[in-house]
């Protein structure tokens, strides 16, 4: 996850990164560099100055609720500018938010749909949907392009979801999904043990293993996790470390 950067349309050059390994893809598009006002011809000395993204986010759902997470870790380079960053964010009573990407971006959208959602509650006297959320999310980003990668989870009359939204506005359901440079490492392990109709504690231990697989081979993505529950009668529940290290070790 990077710190935040200049913008775009101010003269600055986005590249979109391929991660390689040993020769490789394993994985593609999942992260923006911001090239901070360098151009063609800079030395290298200053295209190493750039703040990067680098992130593991999970979103599962399971048989009456959802569980999400994110990791702690900050980087700029191959620098571990910070291992405590927050990016698991409490949007509503039903609805969640993590992010990827640039801090300032990151921050100042999840206190518009903190305070947007809070309002829908106050004037309409119940709970926004998880896709009405993620529909909202989505049309700020396409009227203003953001350099985050999200993913909106929570519970609603409808079920479970987990909406993953991209930088411009695109929105896609899922029933788990992955985000961040440490995406790809995530994927084996939530296909191979993700079901449908699993239990809460299945499901904890599944994002637990999860996190803890990127962060053992993504170099931007450790330093421990948050972990939140959301189900409709006890709404957002950050899981406790002992529960995610009891996860940890079965």
């Amino acid at each position: 996850m990077a710190q935040e950067g200049f913008l775009p349309w101010k003269g600055q050059i986005i590249v979109f990164h391929r991660r390689v390994h040993k020769g490789a893809r394993i994985g593609h598009i999942a992260y923006p560099t911001i090239h901070m006002g360098w151009r063609v011809g800079d030395t290298m000395e200053a295209q190493e100055t750039v703040l990067k993204t680098g992130t593991s986010t999970v979103g599962i759902t399971y048989n009456g609720g959802v569980v999400v997470g994110a990791d702690h870790r900050a980087t700029m380079g191959h620098f571990i500018a910070n291992k405590s960053v927050q990016k698991l964010f409490k949007i509503g009573e039903n609805l969640a938010l993590t992010t990827a990407g640039l801090v300032g971006h990151a921050q100042s959208l999840s206190r518009t749909l903190a305070a947007e959602v809070a309002l829908y509650q106050l004037r309409r006297g119940q709970n926004m949907t998880v896709k009405g959320a993620a529909t909202f999310t989505a049309n700020i980003l396409s009227g203003r392009p953001h350099w985050v990668q999200l993913l909106i989870v929570g519970v609603d009359d409808d079920g479970s979801h987990v909406y993953s939204i991209d930088s411009a506005g695109g929105s896609i359901p899922d029933v788990y999904c992955a985000t961040g440079s440490g995406s790809p490492y995530m994927y084996g392990v939530l296909e191979d043990g993700f079901s449908e109709g699993m239990s809460r504690s299945d499901a904890v231990r599944l994002a637990a293993r999860a996190l803890n697989a990127s962060g053992q081979r993504d170099a931007a993505s450790g330093n421990g996790m948050d972990l939140a529950v959301i189900t409709m009668k006890d709404g957002f529940v950050p899981v406790e470390q002992s529960e995610i290290d009891a996860a940890l070790k079965k």
